[in-house]
């Protein structure tokens, strides 16, 4: 009924942002559940009930309709985007202004799939052509759909556009760039023509009952790094209670994602919930650290639990994005996988997109790993590796050809290890012929794991 009544009021509304005070539905109440951060979210400001500010429905571009109501609701307003309507983005939309504001997408927002204009107008980053066609920032900011509110990006024509042209940008669907305090929640997202998400320089956010798929129309272009969630350069995060149905990383941690909590998603055809890649780019320092992943279901997915490191470089290497980058990844636990036609259930390498095995042992990794736990993981692979089930491949600790680490006998000086107390616990996974399960293991303290190691 509230729903009902509010689209018979805000229908005739014909300016771009107007001020009511006519019931709406509230932001409801959002708990990180059953894992909680570490460091307490901050409380929300009280927002007014009469300060209601409606998105012109009739906006050729709802970029600028969005900018005007947001800017008058600012600071303890509420900005509503109407059910049963389609919002069309045009141009760049631009949110990082935003105090004390919610943002109530009742709606459908999609986004124009003119590929050649968003080239030069979508906002830019350097780190992986990373780009977004709006942003959102600010402090204490809540952007929640209720169920109903849905993200478009109109995927497919920017799927077919790559398949001729592979350094064209595709925008992410949602990010925020410097949002300190708020939420998103209730929220549906498909077809997004890169990520889905992007939480960037942020903190302090609750993600929390969104479902994402995908719908693809062109069998001959697929989609294409649609991770589900991306991390950079964020803290006190929490990710929860979602489905992903994608063709990438459900979750991934990029550099400088610290207090990180994943629990209860069902992911559904993705590269697993991945720390990385890391190390791609000579001369940056990537740290993730403090992370829990919690109670996650994985189908039809190349992994499950997964760790991705880049390897190194030959020396005097410059202007290079194809690894050699330091850093580290600390106190990262995976605990309760359950595994359904996964093709690894656990992978960990530091050899990643390397150009060949060879090139990988001569210059390894130098980016430590240490302090991971695996644990309570059950389920049945895919066939593809079978009897195979988890890699877990270190980096060589005598450095290969490059001498990078100096140490006579494998382990004689933890100092110099790339991989240090890498521990799997309470491992039942299974490979489809239901033989014993198999798990190469490489460069590890094999008394820390907890499965059948063999040979590479």
């Amino acid at each position: 009924m509230q729903r009902h009544l509010l689209t018979i009021f805000l229908a005739a509304t014909a300016a771009s942002a107007v001020t009511t005070p006519f019931s709406f539905p509230s932001l409801p109440d959002l708990v990180a559940s059953p894992k909680t951060p570490s460091t307490p979210f901050p409380l929300s400001a009280a927002r007014h009930p009469s300060k209601i500010c409606v998105v012109d429905p009739e906006a050729t571009d709802a970029g600028p309709a969005l900018i005007s109501a947001a800017r008058e609701c600012n600071n303890g307003g509420t900005v509503v985007l109407l059910p049963d309507t389609t919002y069309t983005i045009a141009s760049p939309t631009d949110l990082t202004f935003l105090q004390s504001v919610d943002v109530l997408i009742l709606g459908t927002v999609v986004f124009s799939d003119d590929v050649e204009y968003w080239q030069t107008r979508a906002f830019g980053y350097p780190y992986q052509d990373a780009h977004l066609f709006w942003k959102f920032g600010g402090r204490d900011v809540n952007i929640y759909g209720l169920g109903i509110g849905t993200l478009d990006g109109l995927g497919q024509t920017w799927w077919t556009a790559k398949r001729s042209n592979e350094t064209l940008y595709r925008p992410i669907l949602f990010g925020t760039d410097g949002l300190f305090g708020g939420s998103v929640s209730g929220l549906n997202m498909k077809n997004s023509p890169f990520w889905f998400n992007v939480i960037m320089n942020s903190s302090d956010i609750l993600i929390t009952d969104i479902n994402i798929w995908i719908e693809v129309t062109n069998s001959s272009s697929p989609p294409a790094n649609t991770d589900g969630w991306d991390t950079y350069r964020s803290t006190n995060i929490v990710i929860q209670n979602s489905t992903i149905d994608n063709y990438d990383d459900c979750v991934s941690f990029k550099p400088n994602s610290t207090n990180i909590i994943v629990q209860n998603l069902q992911c559904n055809g993705s590269h697993g919930i991945s720390v990385g890649s890391l190390g791609q780019y000579q001369g940056e320092y990537d740290i993730v650290e403090d992370v829990y992943v919690y109670n996650i279901s994985m189908s039809n997915a190349s992994d499950g639990a997964r760790i991705k490191i880049w390897p190194g470089v030959p020396p005097n290497t410059t202007g290079s994005n194809s690894g050699g980058g330091a850093g580290y990844v600390r106190n990262v636990t995976y605990d309760l996988f359950y595994n359904t036609n996964t093709d690894w259930a656990i992978e960990l390498t530091q050899c990643y997109f390397a150009s060949s095995q060879e090139a990988c042992n001569e210059y390894p990794a130098v980016l430590l790993v240490e302090d991971i736990l695996f644990k309570n993981f059950y389920g049945i692979t895919s066939a593809r590796h079978d009897p195979r089930v988890g890699t877990l491949v270190c980096s060589d600790p005598s450095g290969g050809g490059n001498g990078r680490y100096l140490i006579t006998e494998k382990g004689a000086n933890s100092d110099t290890q790339v991989c240090k107390n890498i521990r799997a616990e309470n491992i039942a996974v299974a490979p489809p012929s239901a033989v014993t399960a198999e798990w190469i293991c490489t460069n590890m303290d094999e008394g820390l794991l907890d499965v059948n190691c063999i040979a590479a």
